[in-house]
């Protein structure tokens, strides 16, 4: 399974489960996050490690910019959109804030 599968079906078990939510969000608050992070999906079942998120989105944001003009100087520049982990919480934050207002 893709890293970006992966991240949308934590996404998933996160928004169907508030304890669920609650554990990826406390894993930033570690001195080490995205360690905490892999740790906790691993611990879950996914075999997600700190390479496949920094491999993932370094692979990601080449592609855009091989896609662009050959790759050149007219190329996009890319701000946080290869970050998934970061993308990630960003999501998840958005989606906990919603929840927060429903309840």
């Amino acid at each position: 399974m893709e890293l970006s599968e992966l991240l949308d079906e934590l996404e998933k078990k996160a928004l169907d489960s508030p304890e669920i939510m609650k554990k990826l969000l406390d894993t930033r608050k570690d001195a080490n996050p995205m360690t905490a992070f892999c740790a906790l999906c691993r611990e879950m079942g996914m075999d997600i490690y700190e390479m496949d998120l920094i491999e993932a989105g370094e692979s990601f944001y080449a592609a855009i910019k091989r896609s662009t003009n050959g790759g050149g100087e007219n190329s996009p520049v890319l701000k946080g959109e290869d970050d998934f982990y970061e993308m990630f919480f960003a999501d998840l934050e958005r989606h906990a804030k919603e929840l927060k207002h429903l309840s």
